[in-house]
């Protein structure tokens, strides 16, 4: 029953992880340099999705796949 509980905070880590990854990048509205044409004081960030990437999820990532491989392994035994 350890292994299971184990692997349900992993997995919730690891989602709660990815979730605020693009939140923890820093602030959506301030001050930037505005190119032609471009509205000001918006929450849209200049790249949409920027924090969704393999790159910057990986961590995540391990804690959701450990946490599945603690949930199979205590499901068997």
């Amino acid at each position: 029953m350890t292994l299971i509980w184990l692997g349900v905070l992993l997995v919730f880590g690891g989602v709660l992880q990815m979730a605020f990854q693009p939140i923890w990048r820093g602030r959506l509205s301030g001050r930037r340099r505005l190119r032609a044409g471009q509205a000001s004081d918006t929450l849209e960030p200049e790249r949409p999705a920027g924090g969704f990437g393999f790159k910057s999820n990986w961590p995540g990532l391990v804690l959701l796949a450990l946490g599945a491989a603690f949930l199979l392994v205590g499901a068997t035994i």
